[in-house]
């Protein structure tokens, strides 16, 4: 089959357990389900443009803290595999790479916490969990929808936010997701970080990230690790902006890979976004779990 071909299969939406995925996930679900943890792999875990990718840089820079040229020798997805994405057929899986990984590995995976390999939690793997405000993710998940030609077209924007607040998007429920992250990280090792706090103290956060890992850090590395992790900079970065990956995967002159970067992005859209999201927002709240989410500094 042509590459065409496929890449039109990969806009199809698949379900397991209630949950929308790609068909490809969908397809090698088991693979997926069954795959085998290592007590030293790190778990990188998000909803969808919740900032992983920007995690993801940052931790791989604690991890390197010594040698921070080794995170520029490839693509984060290269030095940190996504387990649940499955590119058309004529290119390696990142699950693949995953399993030829030596240890320890970084790992990434957006999917809900019910649905995560078993294996993660026999083996007591660690985990850090970043998550979004409502209202930012849907505009950046608009957005990518556009760009990224895996994904189901995307509608107009009310249709999406219509979709995205009943739940009936790519790996499902925001609500459902960040909350069951949250209710996870009592009965295990996970650092449940939020995107708004790593915008407003970025050095504050890496701490976090350090001591969680187990590792020191010394403040000069902090400071470049900050500059390195700028959004501008990791905007113009090959190594983590995706801009290597086939244009017809993801599409970076409707949209870049990182778009803006910015809390408060919700302003721009109408009104709907602001009540409707406001809704979705403070059931965490109601639910008493403690979970309580900023969409402005």
């Amino acid at each position: 089959r042509t590459l065409d071909n496929q890449k039109n299969l990969y806009k199809l939406v698949g379900s397991i357990e209630g949950v929308s995925l790609p068909t490809t996930t969908a397809k090698y679900w088991d693979r997926i389900k069954s795959f085998q943890a290592r007590p030293d792999d790190l778990l990188i875990c998000s909803y969808p443009k919740a900032g992983s990718t920007w995690l993801q840089e940052t931790v791989n820079m604690i991890q390197n803290a010594d040698n921070l040229q080794k995170c520029a020798q490839a693509p984060i997805y290269k030095r940190m595999p996504f387990l649940d994405m499955f590119p058309p057929i004529t290119f390696p899986s990142d699950l693949d790479n995953a399993e030829a990984r030596p240890s320890p590995r970084s790992l990434k995976s957006h999917l809900p916490v019910h649905l995560l390999a078993p294996s993660f939690w026999e083996q007591k793997c660690k985990v850090i969990y970043i998550a979004r405000n409502a209202k930012d993710t849907v505009v950046s998940y608009f957005h990518f929808h556009h760009m990224n030609k895996t994904l189901p077209h995307p509608g107009n924007w009310e249709e999406f936010l219509d979709k995205f607040l009943a739940g009936k998007v790519i790996c499902g429920s925001w609500f459902d997701h960040v909350c069951g992250w949250w209710e996870a990280k009592k009965r295990h090792p996970i650092l449940y970080l939020f995107y708004e706090d790593m915008k407003e103290d970025p050095i504050r956060e890496m701490r976090k990230i350090a001591q969680f890992l187990g590792l020191e850090v010394r403040e000069p590395v902090l400071n470049q690790i900050l500059e390195h992790t700028q959004f501008e900079t990791m905007k113009g970065n090959k190594m983590a902006n995706y801009s290597n990956v086939s244009p017809c995967l993801m599409d970076h002159t409707v949209s870049p890979f990182l778009r803006k970067g910015e809390d408060g992005s919700w302003k721009g859209k109408t009104g709907r976004v602001n009540k409707k999201s406001d809704l979705t927002l403070s059931k965490c709240g109601r639910e008493g779990s403690g979970l309580t989410f900023r969409t402005e500094l």
